[in-house]
């Protein structure tokens, strides 16, 4: 006969990575966003009915993956005592049909050569939002 396993939740490997708690605001689309002590808006583009209070959650998405990518590589070049250089990573969200694809375009300081600049594109692609976000990360919704 089979066994059952009992659920411990001493033994589960799970590791809260962020918090986001919204409510929202004045406007129609209007987001007010809490992460930690930090407090942001998100909205549509007027083009869309909102009021252009705050970046659009598509423009939020890339920053996330923006910011992960730059502070990642800094961190990286700093255990490698490269130098980086000034970091600018630009990005876009594109859909074709009902395909969605992100461009990253990473520029790094003119200090580092070529191999240096191999490794940090593979890194790159290992960031831990680029990885989240290549997985198709499961969301399971609650509704109260």
């Amino acid at each position: 006969m089979g066994r059952s396993v009992r659920y411990n939740p001493c033994m589960t490997t799970e590791l809260r990575l962020a918090t986001a708690h919204l409510v929202n605001g004045g406007a129609p689309y209007e987001q007010h966003i809490r992460i930690g002590h930090h407090e942001l808006l998100a909205d549509e583009p007027a083009a869309q009915g909102g009021g252009d209070a705050g970046p659009s959650p598509y423009g939020l998405l890339l920053a996330s993956l923006g910011a992960c990518t730059a502070i990642t590589l800094r961190m990286y070049a700093e255990r490698k005592g490269w130098d980086l250089g000034p970091v600018r990573v630009d990005l876009e969200i594109v859909r074709d049909g009902d395909l969605e694809r992100i461009a990253r375009t990473i520029e790094l300081g003119p200090a580092l050569n070529a191999e240096q600049r191999a490794r940090l594109a593979e890194i790159a692609e290992k960031t831990p939002v680029t990885k989240t976000l290549k997985r198709a990360t499961p969301i399971m919704t609650s509704v109260r």
